[in-house]
């Protein structure tokens, strides 16, 4: 199973998503495989939220370290 994020971009006269090559080697993919798709439209708030979290567990790791660079 892969999870990745992808814009909709134009395919043709079509709109579609793609998969990376590295992806699709990783689950032993090929062209012409069928695949099940779970789609979820992300908004941007989806998307703040996750950088904030991941924000949050950097300065939870890093900050006191951060803290003693500053003060020297």
């Amino acid at each position: 199973m892969i999870e990745t994020q992808q814009k909709i971009i134009q395919i043709g006269s079509s709109q579609g998503v793609t998969l990376s090559k590295k992806d699709l080697a990783r689950l032993g993919a090929r062209r012409g495989d069928v695949v099940n798709l779970k789609v979820e439209l992300t908004s941007v708030n989806d998307k703040h939220e996750k950088l904030m979290d991941e924000y949050d567990a950097f300065v939870s790791k890093y900050g006191q370290t951060l803290k003693n660079l500053a003060d020297k």
